[in-house]
């Protein structure tokens, strides 16, 4: 299997919201509207965060993103008028950020995190 890019679906209730709570999150406007119930951001090279629309399944979802400078994004989180929880250590060196969309899906900053484990 070749895979060419990974995207991970975030579940939400009201998009228009989650939309512009998402931009707040991630600093910009999504990077593709492809259809009225879907909007996505490529946060890395293949990498993409898709909201969607999808009342039934909306406040289940769960989304990682590791991040080079876990105190100086949760930090500008706040600036941003989000409310990131306080970072705890997990263990090797990372170190964890919960907050939660206005659907209550998880989305958690991952700082410390390395492909070598």
């Amino acid at each position: 299997m070749s895979v060419q890019h990974v995207l991970s679906v975030v579940a939400v209730g009201d998009l228009p919201t989650a939309a512009a709570w998402y931009e707040r999150l991630l600093g910009r406007s999504p990077d593709n509207r492809p259809m009225s119930s879907l909007a996505e951001w490529q946060v890395v090279p293949g990498g993409w965060v898709q909201v969607f629309a999808d009342a039934e399944r909306a406040g289940r979802s769960q989304l990682n993103l590791a991040v080079d400078d876990l105190d100086a994004h949760r930090a500008e989180l706040v600036a941003r008028g989000l409310a990131p929880g306080e970072v705890r250590e997990a263990s090797r060196g990372v170190r964890l950020c919960p907050l939660h969309d206005p659907d209550g899906n998880a989305v958690t900053l991952i700082g410390g995190f390395r492909v070598d484990y």
